[in-house]
């Protein structure tokens, strides 16, 4: 069985995670099934290389390829603040309907964090991807469709909007919200998870957060039998339970009592946030797998940045694309082969050979290249030093 991968390196440090990551991945296919399996990997050009080969940094060609595909992967993509060209990362999402961010968060034995039981952080969020601040609608101060819209809501709608604002709109849908929640409950129920948990600001915006709150219950009442409510879930082992709390509630139930909560699903600006921080809790984002998906595309992605001041330098963490490598392969259905590429990932963190990013706070840990990390990953998944 071969199946086709598509790949973008990214920008910055993208290229050298790329490197360390890729043998890993198909050293895990090789082992795991004999050989009797492998990965075709078909490049597609995104950001600075593609800038540099065609003057575009999202060619054409790329469109096309990710519109026929069902699995891609990419590194970290460059998007310069303030202007420049719109990121890539949202462009991607609303060009192919990439509606469901998933980020699981765990945390690897050694990896030094912030808090006293990262053990207990294991969670996975669904965040939408498509619409609230995503939809990118917002207008620049003193222009005239900011004066325009600041005056429609003063004048005919009787906002307290003051002159000269900046102005921005988060839309939210019943079909965006409740697709989000629909693909995180079933994810639960797949995996044997006990909850979601709705994360909303809906007792300060209650027609869009509210609204999504409202929509992502109805949309959980659709599994029937399968799910329970919290305020109903004594006595019903089994059964996904379905809760809700406020967003700022949610980031200190994460540091106080996260091991209550497996699944999260929330709009799009409470996920990001909740990413990150979770990320946080467990060591970094250097270590967070992602994936966008579809209905139809599933797009894996390291989660961090370019880190353009490590670029070059050898020194990068490839652990979040080498764990999105892992979230691909169990999509694929390949489980045994992701199952090998985590194990390789723990044993050379218990062995104290890592990045500097992780040695630095790990008593000693013996610092390695990101280039020296990729290959004793790759020893390990092959079986070679096990």
């Amino acid at each position: 069985m071969r199946k086709t991968v598509y790949w973008m390196e990214g920008d910055g440090i993208g290229s050298e995670i790329w490197r360390a990551a890729r043998p890993v991945w198909d050293a895990a296919v090789h082992r795991a099934y004999n050989g009797q399996r492998s990965l075709e990997w078909v490049e597609l050009l995104a950001g600075e290389k593609a800038v540099a080969a065609t003057g575009n940094p999202l060619p054409q060609e790329t469109l096309d390829a990710l519109s026929r595909a069902e699995v891609a992967i990419k590194g970290p993509l460059g998007t310069p603040v303030g202007g420049g060209f719109r990121s890539l990362n949202v462009t991607l999402r609303q060009t192919f309907d990439l509606y469901a961010c998933i980020r699981p968060v765990r945390w690897f034995k050694g990896v030094s964090a912030p808090v006293r039981h990262p053990e207990r952080v294991n969670m996975v969020i669904f965040r939408e991807n498509t619409e609230d601040v995503y939809a990118g609608i917002e207008y620049a101060a003193g222009t005239p469709e900011a004066r325009r819209l600041g005056g429609l809501l003063r004048d005919e709608l009787g906002a307290g909007v003051p002159e000269g604002a900046a102005l921005g709109i988060k839309p939210m849908t019943e079909h965006g919200s409740k697709r989000l929640v629909r693909r995180a409950v079933r994810y639960a129920l797949d995996h044997g998870l006990p909850s979601v948990t709705l994360v909303h600001k809906g007792n300060i915006m209650k027609y869009t957060e509210g609204a999504f709150r409202a929509w992502g219950y109805e949309a959980a009442a659709e599994f029937g039998d399968a799910v329970v409510l919290e305020k109903d879930a004594d006595n019903c082992a089994g059964k996904v339970v379905i809760k809700d709390r406020i967003a700022d509630a949610m980031f200190q139930e994460a540091l106080l009592h996260p091991e209550q909560y497996s699944v999260l699903a929330s709009p799009n600006l409470n996920g990001d946030y909740l990413s990150d921080a979770l990320a946080a809790q467990v060591g970094g984002l250097g270590m967070a797998p992602g994936v966008n998906m579809s209905d139809s595309l599933a797009l894996f992605e390291a989660t961090h940045g370019t880190a353009p001041r490590a670029a070059g330098k050898d020194i990068a963490n490839p652990g979040s694309l080498l764990l999105s490598g892992a979230l691909m392969l169990e999509h694929l259905g390949w489980s045994e082969a992701a199952r090998l590429v985590e194990q390789a990932l723990g044993s050379v963190i218990a062995d104290k050979t890592v990045t500097p990013d992780l040695a630095v706070d790990m008593p000693g840990a013996h610092a390695v290249s990101c280039s020296e990390f990729g290959r004793l990953l790759t020893r390990k998944v092959s079986g070679m030093d096990m």
